[in-house]
């Protein structure tokens, strides 16, 4: 009831994903999301915005509501299909919920390298899966590279899948985040982001898995002294519009927010590489252990988890694995 209750107030503050001001002519989209103002992909957002802004000439414009102001992930997701926002960031790990192909993203060990990814973002296969959850009113406008996701811990280090067993492992709420923890041998323990620095401290969960920018800017770093570098897999946000806004904007509209979206899209990736370098920097100078693990005791480990998707959908294994030379894709 809780919820419900809070989503209709989000609904009443927040109306209408945009507003026209009549005597500009100004179209103004709504893009909530629960970052912080100095990570890369707010960043990237902001770029994306300013672009919007030069490409119509000030007649479109998103506004940004960072740092959970319009609610958690999910409340932002929902009120998207509810028709309340017009945009939001979400991992293609809780977007695996709408768009069952998005999974691939979160196997381990998919990608052969950062270039790897960044080709699939680009490709004709790449584009295909953003337009995978329109039955639930989402349409993906473009990925922001996440990098690689590790394991970090309050107390015990993980220098093998070993080192695991028995730890609480915080996971989001995607079935193929918690398969591959327990394939590792660790207990996945869904928790909010928000709430996430308060489990560690409390002992809900021992530790957590996420990327470099990520566990500095939400300072984890300072209750976690272990950052393991397994990089296990390689989970992009995603730009998510409501397909009740998108439908809204006309021919021209649309042209200027695919194109800044996917400008966006590339720029992030500059952003994201010198936020890793930043953040592996400034944790080393916190104290914090940073351990790099024999990956192939990991991957081996979790093989079977790859191995479900060349089962399940062999096809799409086969087309990732083989993406390459996208400029003249």
């Amino acid at each position: 009831m809780k919820k419900i209750i809070g989503i209709i107030f989000c609904v009443l503050c927040f109306s209408t994903c945009a507003e026209v001001d009549d005597r500009k002519q100004v179209n103004t989209l709504k893009l909530g999301h629960s970052l912080s103002l100095d990570h890369p992909v707010h960043k990237a957002m902001e770029f994306f915005a300013q672009r919007v802004l030069e490409k119509s000439d000030s007649k479109l414009k998103i506004a940004i509501y960072p740092s959970g102001q319009l609610g958690s992930e999910q409340q932002c997701l929902e009120l998207l299909q509810l028709g309340g926002l017009a945009m939001t960031k979400v991992s293609s790990a809780v977007m695996e919920n709408f768009s069952p192909k998005l999974k691939a993203f979160g196997y381990p060990y998919l990608f052969r390298d950062r270039q790897h990814r960044y080709d699939l973002y680009d490709s004709k296969l790449g584009r295909s899966l953003l337009n995978d959850g329109g039955k639930y009113w989402l349409k993906g406008l473009t990925y922001f590279d996440a990098g690689s996701r590790s394991f970090y811990s309050r107390d015990e280090s993980i220098e093998t899948p070993e080192d695991l067993k028995g730890m609480k492992i915080r996971v989001m709420p995607s079935p193929t985040a918690i398969q591959l923890i327990k394939s590792l041998g660790g207990s996945p323990t869904p928790v909010s982001w928000g709430e996430l620095y308060t489990a560690i401290q409390q002992g809900v969960v021992d530790g957590a898995e996420n990327n470099l920018p990520s566990f500095y800017s939400s300072r984890h770093y300072e209750i976690c002294k272990k950052f393991s570098v397994d990089e296990h897999s390689a989970i992009p946000d995603i730009l998510v519009m409501s397909t009740h806004a998108y439908v809204s904007l006309n021919e021209e509209e649309k042209k200027w927010v695919d194109e800044a979206a996917r400008e966006a899209g590339v720029k992030q990736r500059e952003l994201w590489e010198a936020a890793e370098k930043e953040a592996l920097e400034e944790i080393q100078k916190a104290g914090v252990e940073v351990i790099y693990p024999d990956q192939d005791l990991f991957k081996n480990q979790s093989a079977g988890v790859i191995e479900e998707l060349k089962t399940q959908d062999p096809e799409l294994f086969q087309l990732i694995k083989e993406i390459k030379n996208v400029g003249n894709d």
